[in-house]
């Protein structure tokens, strides 16, 4: 059967309309929507969001890379998920990668970790020997696969480990890169990549979620990571029939932000955004894709299911959690087909706050409250 993303890249094509800068953006921020547009400097005082990546995927589309985001606290980068072209947007925002902290992986979707070994891997060749590892921290292992939609018979890729974590990720990429490593640290003098990188599996709290059932039960959230910048914070949230999916919270001195990574409009999701100065959220727009009619009704529940539909995420998620500015990113279709102001209007349906629709490269700053 066609990945249903197949089919909102066809979705995309016939929808008509140029895309057009969202006027919402505060004033000083960067803008670009162009591919080879370069971002502004970012300061390396107060805090400030860097879209590197606006795009839902898997499959590539014109005018956006592949979801990834960047926070900077007075110089400090914190990365959230690593889409694909997120390394190369990287650059292209002036970010300095010796400043670079830690990495946040939502879940483990092909989206959300196109670069992430990629960073690894190309970065751990131009780095000092005797710099810190590059920290990340995601998911573990879910533990059980669902039964297929429909009762369709399918394989199984690796059946003694079918559902790898993070760690597994990045241990099976090493390997698979091994005889480039081995060359490169015998011919060039690069250090050993194993001791640049340092995975830390988020552990589920016992809070009855489970793989097969609830998948993001009521809960508080809870700690992953802090310093003396930044507290992240995460809680699950709902994304079938991915587990587990996590949100993430960084609250800073200069303001708060939160990702919701890949979800369904979930109760947690307003839990954790509660009083935050920016909340960056993902989107679906489920009319557009109805309208192209070229998903087929599982496909359709499927969306339903997994993302969050634009015209219910002001009111039922931005507004009861009183954040100041919503910031729509993971657009799905991720084309600049689909106009700014059309994806603005649905999500300010119900909420008084601010909205942006985020496009590659722009910078927000945090100001507080």
């Amino acid at each position: 059967m066609p990945n249903s993303r197949r089919h909102l890249l066809k979705t995309a094509t016939a929808l008509a309309g140029a895309g057009t800068l969202s006027p919402a953006l505060a004033s000083g921020a960067a803008a670009s929507v162009q591919e080879d547009a370069k971002a502004v400097a970012v300061p390396s005082h107060g805090a400030h969001l860097v879209l590197l990546g606006t795009a839902a995927g898997p499959v590539p589309m014109a005018g956006r890379r592949g979801i990834s985001s960047a926070l900077v606290v007075d110089g400090r980068v914190y990365l959230v998920d690593m889409g694909h072209g997120a390394f190369d947007q990287f650059q292209s925002a002036g970010l300095d990668i010796g400043a670079l902290e830690a990495v946040f992986v939502t879940h483990l979707h092909s989206d959300h970790l196109a670069d992430l070994y990629t960073l690894l891997w190309l970065r751990f060749g131009g780095v000092d020997p005797l710099a810190r590892p590059l920290t990340m921290y995601g998911p573990g292992p879910a533990g059980a696969l669902p039964a297929p939609s429909s009762g369709r018979s399918v394989a199984t890729v690796n059946p003694r480990r079918p559902t790898p974590g993070l760690s597994d990720y990045i241990e099976n990429s090493v390997a698979a890169t091994a005889y480039d490593i081995n060359l490169r640290m015998r011919d060039e003098g690069w250090p050993d990549i194993r001791s640049f990188v340092d995975v830390h599996e988020i552990a589920v709290p016992d809070v009855g979620a489970s793989p097969t059932g609830d998948m993001a039960p009521a809960m508080a959230p809870f700690e992953v990571w802090s310093d003396d910048q930044v507290r992240v914070t995460a809680i699950l949230v709902d994304h079938p029939p991915v587990f587990p999916s996590f949100a993430f919270r960084f609250d800073t001195e200069h303001g708060s932000v939160v990702f919701s990574g890949d979800t369904t409009i979930t109760a947690n999701m307003v839990t954790l955004a509660r009083d935050a100065d920016v909340l960056v959220h993902e989107a679906i727009d489920m009319e557009a894709v109805e309208r192209a009619g070229n998903l087929t009704p599982e496909q359709l529940q499927h969306h339903e299911n997994s993302h969050a539909d634009v015209t219910r995420i002001g009111r039922e998620v931005a507004q009861p959690a009183q954040v100041r500015t919503l910031v729509l990113s993971h657009l799905a279709p991720g084309t600049k087909a689909l106009p700014d102001a059309g994806w603005k209007a649905k999500a300010g349906r119900g909420f008084t706050g601010r909205v942006v629709v985020g496009n590659d490269l722009q910078v927000l700053p945090l100001t507080g409250r």
